[in-house]
């Protein structure tokens, strides 16, 4: 169907990106916010560390199940309403994560509200697709990743500030207000962007062959797998960073939330500098740039497992890590999403729900054997990139299917 029949997001085209980059804080900040406190919580409901990090699991399972019901709901019913239902059971969830007595209740509402922040994220980018094509498309991606990044860096420097004020039931208090101001702003300001004209019919039985058009699609599969290790990566380095720099190497609380806001600020960096090259230079280039960078990275954590190393190496590391993920998710995303945008909401979710889904299952396997060892987590982010390489060099860049974005037909809309 043409583009042309949706002429609303033209109208609110200024506006409509920054609301959609906004919508793409709930998973960074639902992950990054109470780390610096993560210790504590462990110590004060008597859990072990394995059992501890399945917090994080839980959040990471939850969003990657979130987004796969939410994106193909969002091609049948649109997005405003389905967006609306997400974010009000994300501020409910939230009060409960800090009312739970024990860890256990603490997992499972990990659990929920990582169900219900999946919904933000995968309607960003599936709002993102009805707009935007060509180079516009492009640099929203990559500004959707400078956001995540913007928000990994407030979310643990807030938590190391707060956690000074309050423990860590007080930062999930304070993710449900934040909850609460999307919302707000969500009601007010965000148009329905997919017109009933463009939405899909057919009830289960159309997505489950949705599903089996895009699995068949070499280029998405192997952009989506390649997603997906990249994010195992990054997630384990989310899950083990707060023990290796605060158990092994002494950092307090705010020492951290500063390492960890300079790594973050290098997602920013280089994620914003990704969506330039891949619109300028080339999709499979910009990719490939980024799985070399953090292969390095993950060498680097690997060499200080091995050995003892100073603590600026495993700072550079982990910047180096968290870098390439980012040079690889505009790229990526782009070329998971440009060729449907018809099942936008499907195969996002899709997407997403392999890079958390992904997550979920390495973060706990850095803590296995402890919180006194770096060595798990140089292993697994090794294993992660090696296995994110070969995924994109199996399918994706072996296919010919056209993946540069000077082939990408433009669409009216302005520039983001």
């Amino acid at each position: 169907m043409s583009q042309t029949t949706a002429p609303a997001p033209v109208r609110f085209s200024r506006f409509l990106p920054t609301l959609l980059l906004l919508l793409t804080v709930f998973g960074p900040i639902s992950m990054d916010l109470y780390l610096p406190a993560l210790p504590a919580l462990t110590a004060e409901l008597g859990a072990a560390t394995s059992v501890a990090q399945l917090t994080v699991t839980a959040c990471l399972i939850g969003l990657a199940a979130g987004q796969l019901i939410a994106g193909p709901l969002s091609d049948r019913f649109g997005r405003r309403g389905i967006l609306l239902i997400g974010v009000v059971a994300y501020v409910v969830t939230s009060a409960l994560c800090a009312a739970s007595p024990t860890v256990e209740l603490l997992i499972l509402a990990r659990l929920v509200q990582g169900l219900a922040g999946g919904v933000g994220i995968v309607i960003a980018q599936a709002a993102g697709r009805d707009v935007f094509s060509g180079g516009a498309l492009i640099r929203f991606y990559g500004r959707l990743t400078v956001v995540g990044g913007l928000a990994a860096v407030v979310g643990p420097l807030l938590g190391g500030q707060l956690n000074t004020v309050t423990d860590w039931r007080g930062l999930f208090v304070f993710l449900a207000v934040v909850g609460a101001a999307l919302l707000v702003t969500a009601a007010v300001a965000f148009p329905e962007t997919l017109p009933a004209a463009r939405r899909t019919t057919g009830g289960f039985a159309q997505t489950g062959r949705d599903f089996r058009v895009l699995l068949s699609d070499r280029v998405f599969l192997g952009a989506v797998l390649n997603q997906g290790f990249m994010y195992a990566a990054l997630f384990a380095y989310l899950s083990g960073a707060t023990f290796v720099l605060q158990g092994i190497y002494g950092l307090s609380p705010q020492g951290y939330a500063l390492a960890f806001g300079l790594n973050s600020a290098g997602f920013m960096v280089a994620g914003h500098l990704a969506g330039r090259a891949a619109e300028r230079w080339s999709l499979p280039r910009t990719l490939t740039t980024g799985i070399v960078v953090a292969g390095l990275g993950a060498l680097g954590l690997l060499a200080a497992g091995l050995t003892t190393l100073p603590l600026w190496v495993v700072i550079v590391s982990l910047l180096a890590l968290a870098s390439g993920v980012a040079i690889t998710s505009p790229p990526a995303t782009t070329l998971a999403l440009v060729d449907y945008p018809h099942l936008a909401g499907t195969a996002s979710s899709l997407l997403g729900m392999v890079r958390f889904g992904f997550g979920g299952v390495t973060a706990p396997l850095v803590g296995i054997a402890g919180a006194a060892t770096i060595l798990p987590l140089g292993i697994v982010t090794t294993a992660s990139v090696v296995l994110a390489a070969a995924a994109y060099l199996a399918l994706a860049a072996r296919s010919d299917k056209p993946a540069e974005p000077v082939r990408i037909p433009l669409e009216t809309s302005r520039a983001v």
